[in-house]
């Protein structure tokens, strides 16, 4: 998978961060030891990091073969100039090849109402955009879904690896956010809902 997303950067002349000509030297690959390894199991370590809330987003690209999507809680803003985002994605994603040919995805910030529609896109394998209204994003063509209360249009800038997932960098093209509308939260494996005090 990750693979594919490097061939991309090439391809556009992006750095990739490793590889022959990007002045950086191949990592050296060695098995892990069992002295390095975490203290805690992976369930403890969900467990204490379910603790932080966050939004949910709704990542999609307009593949070659369809429209291509999955539900993402781990986006983030990391640049104002130029203005980048960054969402995480599992190495073993099926989706994630799709989004790195299309070269360009926009992120879909989900309102307190769509939980229902992030757990379609949660799923492995369904038909994700059955029933679901969209249309293309300005600058990528990417689906633009209905009721989002926010969106942003972006081209991928690069890849990163982080342990068995993937840092995907965005370079923000296009946004638009509606005044109102409140967030869909994630927290301790449930949806929740924004209350001002």
């Amino acid at each position: 998978m990750a693979a594919t997303a490097v061939r991309y950067l090439r391809s556009v002349g992006a750095p990739t961060g490793a590889g022959p000509g990007a002045g950086v030297p191949a990592p050296v690959l060695r098995a892990v030891r069992e002295d390095e390894r975490a203290p805690f199991g992976a369930g403890e370590f969900r467990r204490v990091l379910g603790h932080f809330a966050s939004g949910v987003t709704v990542v999609t690209a307009a593949g070659e073969d369809g429209p291509a999507g999955f539900a993402c809680q781990s986006f983030a803003s990391l640049s104002l100039d130029p203005p980048l985002v960054v969402f995480m994605v599992g190495r073993t994603s099926t989706t994630w090849p799709r989004i790195a040919r299309a070269g360009g995805f926009c992120v879909n910030i989900l309102g307190e109402d769509q939980g229902e529609l992030c757990r379609g896109f949660a799923v492995s394998g369904a038909d994700k955009f059955a029933g679901v209204a969209y249309r293309p994003a300005p600058v990528t063509g990417a689906p633009l879904l209905d009721g989002a209360p926010a969106w942003i249009d972006c081209t991928v800038q690069a890849v990163h690896t982080g342990g068995d997932h993937l840092l995907v960098v965005g370079r923000v093209m296009a946004l638009d956010a509606q005044e109102d509308g409140a967030p869909l939260l994630f927290h301790r494996g449930r949806f929740g809902r924004f209350d001002v005090r």
